[in-house]
């Protein structure tokens, strides 16, 4: 069923597919079979969406980057985007385009997923939380509300990342302007899990199956199964 009210340029829709009021659906979407469209729904050109996939409210699909003059990283992209089978997509969200997304994924509502980026499936990308650019997520990770994940970082399987988390890739606070060899994002290692507020600089590494306690500056890297806390971050005994 497709709203009279709706704006829809594409004829590659599946069986079953619901589009409410005032969607807009561009030219070179793919919608696959029992797709749910809120309304205000944006869905630019290039974009394909899986089976199953309900997309709430006010949600942008495929937003082109825009530096303003003002960002120093070179804005590179392709415009495409995939959103696997049964995913859901939350009010007010915003994935930009070259973003792929696994299956059985749940993006919460006002989630930014940046250019360039891949999140694997059954993964909970939490309320407010923004992705940087080129991030990879893999499969069942959980990255709860209002943290960021900063560009050029990497997420294993199964790592929980708490709520409030802050993440860095830069040392020198932009004082230097952007290179690829001085911009480096953290790396959380397959089922590490990150406490509330814990915050995590430029390249350091989560090993495997580590724990960071709550509210730890983490400033080197964490070696696999130790739990760290404190200010900075030091080895307090083995994790689980």
């Amino acid at each position: 069923m497709i709203s009279k009210n709706a704006v829809v340029e594409t004829d590659t829709i599946g069986l079953g597919t619901r589009i409410a009021d005032f969607a807009v659906i561009r030219a070179n979407v793919r919608l696959g079979e029992k797709v749910v469209v809120h309304p205000h729904v944006v869905i630019e050109p290039g974009v394909v969406i899986g089976d199953g996939v309900e997309i709430f409210p006010g949600a942008y699909v495929g937003k082109e980057p825009k530096g303003a003059g003002a960002t120093a990283r070179p804005l590179e992209f392709k415009r495409e985007l995939r959103v696997g089978d049964n995913c859901s997509i939350g009010p007010g969200s915003v994935i930009y385009y070259e973003v792929s997304i696994g299956g059985n994924t749940l993006i919460g509502d006002g989630a930014s997923i940046r250019e360039r980026c891949v999140v694997g499936g059954g993964c909970i990308i939490g309320m407010h939380v923004t992705v940087g650019y080129a991030v990879t997520i893999g499969d069942k990770v959980k990255i709860m509300d209002h943290t960021h994940m900063v560009g050029r970082s990497l997420v294993e399987d199964d790592a929980f990342v708490a709520m409030n988390v802050g993440t860095a890739n830069d040392p020198y606070l932009g004082a230097q302007g952007y290179s690829e060899e001085a911009i480096r994002g953290v790396t959380i290692r397959a089922g590490a899990m990150v406490g509330v507020g814990a915050n995590l600089l430029p390249g350091v590494e989560v090993g495997e199956r580590a724990v960071v306690a709550a509210g730890a500056v983490v400033s080197r890297d964490v070696p696999a199964r130790k739990l760290v806390a404190g200010i900075p971050a030091k080895v307090v005994k083995d994790a689980g």
